[in-house]
């Protein structure tokens, strides 16, 4: 097999083990480390075996696992299989979430279709109830709600403040770091602060977040670095998938997917919890856009 072959499905995961390193431990550097190097061999082992191989224990090596963006050890050990026999083989997969510049629209729909898909099971597998329970009570209740994102994550702090207001809720987004933080600074407790953030390391959205915890606003991130510094600042931290990023797609689009689902949980939760006062707000909302365009 040619080894430019090998090296672009290798390189993909390797990648993102790179990626990934400044939020791992060493131990967890080495569980990845090992996985990006010899698929094929870590395929055939188990968790045992693999944390014995590493030098690491079994709860690490799921950590690892996790991180990367599986649900569990088996789950990375079924992409780790298939990742060697796409290297054995020399041959692309039939669907992947890698888009060439030279594909045809046909097949872009498809792997697009496929990627999301996956990002919307990885993210639903790896959603805790729980978190995402509190949450939804805190926001049910809430006096006022403010929502933290930039870039593509600030459409989807847009989307969930639209929501929330179609229900009679006050809501309001940010985008930019110096109103988001004036407006943190007046928060307290019973109001709710959501900072969405993939990487978890954004400071434009942290910043207001450890703001309203620090005043004792309820916090919430919504992120795929659950590990990352947005969670110091969170009561309640909401886990999105890190779907793999390719070249023409990057993170921003990967992410918004993932973020977006929990963002309709929190939505449908919430509603859920309100409804005698959500539902005449809603239809007084549909009401309001229908008369609009009469």
């Amino acid at each position: 097999m040619p080894q430019d072959v090998k090296e672009v499905f290798g390189g993909a995961l390797a990648a993102k083990v790179r990626a990934l390193a400044p939020s791992m431990t060493r131990s967890m550097q080495r569980v990845a480390e090992t996985v990006a190097s010899d698929p094929a061999g870590c395929a055939a082992l188990t968790v045992t075996r693999l944390a014995e191989r590493t030098g690491t224990s079994e709860a690490t090596v799921v950590r690892t696992a996790r991180l990367l963006g599986y649900p569990g050890y088996r789950d990375l050990r079924l992409a780790l299989a298939g990742l060697a026999a796409q290297q054995q083989s020399g041959r692309a997969p039939a669907i992947t979430t890698d888009i060439a510049v030279d594909d045809p629209i046909a097949d872009v729909v498809a792997k697009l279709a496929h990627d999301e898909r996956q990002t919307l099971a990885d993210t639903a597998a790896g959603l805790d109830t729980v978190q995402l329970g509190a949450a939804v009570a805190a926001l049910a209740t809430a006096r006022r709600t403010d929502v933290y994102g930039v870039g593509a994550s600030g459409l989807v702090a847009q989307d969930l403040v639209q929501k929330l207001l179609r229900i009679g809720l006050m809501a309001h987004a940010h985008s930019d770091p110096h109103l988001a933080v004036t407006n943190a600074v007046q928060l307290r407790a019973g109001d709710v602060a959501v900072a969405i953030t993939h990487s978890g390391a954004t400071r434009d959205v942290i910043e207001p977040l450890r703001a309203a915890f620090e005043r004792g606003a309820t916090t919430v991130a919504i992120t795929g670095r659950p590990g990352g510094a947005v969670a110091q600042y969170a009561d309640h931290v909401l886990t999105t998938s890190t779907a793999r990023e390719s070249e023409l797609r990057p993170a921003a689009m990967s992410s918004r997917t993932s973020q977006l689902l929990v963002v309709d949980c929190l939505f449908v939760g919430v509603a859920q919890r309100t409804y005698d006062t959500a539902a005449p707000a809603l239809a007084a909302s549909y009401e309001a856009l229908a008369h609009r365009h009469r």
